[in-house]
């Protein structure tokens, strides 16, 4: 069985779409382009597709993953562009390898962040950020459901820095409407970059922990965009590429079907 890591987006309106969305949206995309899959033993055989750390319904992302089997072998690009098509416009797979190393979900460590405050002033949210960063522990609440949970959104953080506001003409073309961080009116831009964590801490935590430090409260809800996410440098506070181990494993020339490949160790 060939295994397939891809990565792949949620842009624009599509951000609203949830985990479940787009799951059912994938899973036609993979009968269009008649992929060859591989499926689960027992009773009710079930398509060979895992998902990893999925970005909240309302977030946007350059960087959602999941693997799925395949009972035959396929180019790895080819499959991407086939899978890209038959998606709809702002999910968009970007990226394919094939799985040449184990333990992919725990190189996810980190997940890097662009929090887009309307009606905050750069100046308002460096201040909020440097109040929150001076704590040792911030406390928060969310809603689970198991009741309310409480819990440190401060230790997660690795990197909270204000990034320039981007101001433009602000033209209001189709292009514009579907970014998911516009410009043509100032704001504050976050950029954020949070340890993969149990409880998992999620940019509306850190609002939430800005808002109990700094009584920060945009007074429209932030735009939030997942840029990475992989293994963290902590000495440059990056998230790196989590597919590079696979890429760096892979034989210097194609790779005929049905003959073996190299996998790493570790």
């Amino acid at each position: 069985m060939q295994r397939i890591r891809l990565r792949y987006t949620k842009r624009g309106r599509l951000r609203f779409t949830s985990h479940r969305d787009f799951q059912r949206a994938f899973e036609r995309a993979l009968r269009r382009s008649a992929v060859p899959m591989a499926y689960s033993a027992g009773f009710t055989p079930h398509p060979k597709v895992s998902y990893a750390n999925a970005a909240p319904t309302g977030v946007a992302s350059e960087a959602e993953y999941l693997e799925i089997g395949l009972a035959a072998f396929r180019d790895p690009e080819e499959l991407r562009a086939q899978l890209d098509e038959s998606l709809p416009n702002g999910l968009d797979v970007i990226d394919a390898v094939e799985v040449r190393t184990p333990n992919f979900v725990e190189r996810l460590e980190a997940s890097e962040w662009q929090v887009r405050l309307d009606g905050v002033t750069p100046q308002e949210a460096a201040a909020a950020a440097a109040a929150f960063l001076a704590e040792e522990r911030v406390e928060v609440e969310r809603l689970t459901k198991n009741g309310v949970r409480v819990f440190d959104a401060r230790g997660a953080v690795a990197v909270l820095e204000i990034l320039s506001p981007q101001v433009d003409s602000g033209a209001d073309t189709d292009d514009e409407r579907g970014r998911d961080v516009r410009t043509g009116r100032p704001c504050a831009i976050l950029r954020l970059v949070v340890r993969h964590a149990t409880p998992a801490v999620r940019p509306d935590d850190v609002l939430s922990g800005l808002r109990a430090t700094a009584d920060l409260a945009p007074p429209v809800p932030a735009e939030v965009t997942r840029l990475a996410q992989g293994p963290l440098d902590e000495g440059t506070g990056t998230v790196t590429d989590p597919l590079a181990l696979d890429r760096a494993v892979a034989p210097a020339g194609p790779v005929a079907a049905g003959e073996p490949r190299a996998t790493a160790s570790a």
